[in-house]
């Protein structure tokens, strides 16, 4: 088992994300699987939000309600492909607010250039959650995390929807305190930095782009 890594691994998640692995499913399906299954992943993303007490009235009684404690939490995406989790997390939490990051990664080195950066602010108030559908070599992951944290960031999971083994090792070596969150951890990479089996280019598949 991997250590501060956790695979979602509900039916309904491993169902759909079969689906999308097919290459013959469309763009446009493509597209609603990872807007549901951004939901589920999201739903145990926040599963230990902390709560505070709040009285309320009901058409029977007064009762104690219980709310979401603290500065609405932040969702980060990485462009392009990022949006494609995005989505599906805003339908559960529409009050969320929302940052980007712009990456993309250098073909001959495979760094990771930044070409835009915006977020909230009081991000060291908030709980942030960073997407990415999917955590390769993790050098796009890792130098994201990074420029969060000198914004100030603290609080940090990484939710991605399939993980190489090398992107886990890549990212808890340079963001031990970060927990990632996937719905599977595949096989390897290949000798073009693409994740085995995985699914292809997820941004090229969201988008219907070559």
């Amino acid at each position: 088992m991997n250590q501060g890594v956790t695979v979602i691994d509900h039916p309904l998640v491993q169902h759909k994300l079969t689906w999308m692995r097919r290459k013959e499913t469309s763009s446009p399906n493509f597209r609603t699987l990872l807007r549901e299954i951004s939901l589920l992943m999201a739903y145990e993303l926040t599963r230990d939000l902390p709560l505070t007490d709040q009285p309320i009235e009901t058409p029977v009684s007064e009762t104690i309600g219980h709310v979401i404690d603290g500065k609405k939490f932040c969702l980060i995406s990485i462009l392009r492909a990022g949006n494609g989790l995005l989505e599906g997390m805003l339908d559960l939490v529409p009050n969320a607010v929302v940052g980007h990051i712009g990456l993309y990664r250098d073909h001959e080195t495979l760094e990771a250039i930044e070409y835009y950066f915006k977020v909230p602010g009081h991000l060291e108030e908030r709980r942030v959650i960073v997407v990415d559908p999917m955590l390769a070599t993790g050098h796009t992951s890792v130098a994201a995390i990074t420029r969060l944290k000198k914004a100030g960031a603290q609080d940090i999971r990484f939710a991605c929807l399939l993980a190489a083994p090398e992107g886990i090792k890549e990212m808890r070596a340079a963001h031990p305190d970060v927990p990632i969150f996937t719905a599977s951890i595949d096989e390897c990479l290949n000798e073009n930095s693409y994740i085995v089996p995985g699914l292809g280019d997820a941004g090229d598949r969201i988008y219907g782009t070559k």
